[in-house]
């Protein structure tokens, strides 16, 4: 009698720590802003730069939109949680939040392992990198992440909008994610448990897997080299991929594999920060410091000589 389909959520955020809330609030306006602008920056460069025309900056540049997707859909909500104690979204909201949410993070593993794919080729197969690597290529290897992303996150996606809640309609997180809105629902979430199990494990094992076996092949064709300078010259064109494959999976299993039970919902908003808000600010940071090319091109593009 008392299960219903609730018309609205409120967002508590960090609804225990209220009396940082407007440190937190500056302190994530200007990770937001820095993280748009960073983005968006690599996204202007590599469109508008002849020298940046090469398969790994275009790959980037799905990267870097990936992570403006990610970054806006979810802080701007969670600034609204924080400023004002709580945030009203509606139904729909939630669960177009939670789709867009699951989707852009199944579509950044996939693109991390077309990545890595882009990085053997350039290393392990560099003469006939240019054939392979066409521009038809390109767009398939850039499309089918975000197809992938988009549709198979349905199977989650779909259970969770049929979920029945018993008048309870405040989630203490600052986002709509699967683990809240399973502890808020008063339906039998053990299928939609297992169906998410069944299938995020093939998402991120398979492309986690593949991109260990490609570097596995790029450090041996590294180590065969023979001089040191061509060693780190040949390295440094894909360390900081490999750092950002380090982060972005390394929050992803700290944060699937904390137990559901007893106090992991604290421990589960950070590692959630982490994912949502810090990752896609490190993402151009990384690229910019460690890139020759980007970093040549900053400083022309700020007038430095």
């Amino acid at each position: 009698m008392n299960q219903t389909r609730v018309a609205d959520f409120i967002l508590l955020g960090f609804g225990n720590l209220q009396s940082f809330n407007i440190v937190f609030f500056i302190l994530f306006l200007v990770i937001f802003l820095f993280t748009v602008m960073g983005n968006f920056l690599i996204i202007i460069l590599v469109s508008t730069n002849v020298h940046l025309q090469s398969p790994m900056y275009y790959f980037l540049c799905h990267l870097s939109f990936s992570d403006l997707v990610i970054s806006t859909n979810v802080i701007p909500n969670m600034l609204g949680a924080i400023l004002l104690g709580g945030k009203i979204m509606t139904y729909f909201g939630c669960i177009t939040q939670f789709y867009f949410f699951s989707g852009s993070t199944i579509t950044e593993c996939f693109l991390l392992s077309v990545m890595s794919y882009d990085r053997y080729l350039a290393i392990c197969n560099p003469l006939r990198y240019s054939s392979i690597m066409d521009l038809k290529h390109q767009i398939c290897l850039s499309v089918w992440p975000w197809l992938v992303g988009l549709t198979i996150n349905l199977v989650a996606v779909m259970p969770v909008s049929n979920f029945n809640f018993c008048l309870d309609n405040i989630i203490d997180h600052f986002y709509c994610d699967l683990f809240p809105l399973q502890k808020l629902s008063c339906s039998d979430t053990s299928l939609v448990e297992l169906e998410v199990l069944l299938f995020s494990m093939p998402i991120f094992i398979f492309p986690c897997t593949f991109i260990t076996v490609t570097y596995v092949y790029i450090f041996l064709t590294i180590y065969k080299i023979p001089s040191t300078t061509g060693k780190q010259k040949t390295f440094s064109t894909c360390s900081s991929h490999l750092i950002v494959v380090g982060m972005f999976y390394g929050t992803l299993i700290a944060k699937y594999m904390i137990p559901s039970k007893g106090h992991s919902l604290l421990i589960n908003k950070i590692v959630s920060l982490l994912h949502t808000v810090f990752t896609p600010l490190c993402n151009p940071i990384i690229y910019s410091l460690r890139n020759q090319d980007i970093k040549t091109i900053l400083k022309k593009f700020s007038g430095q000589q």
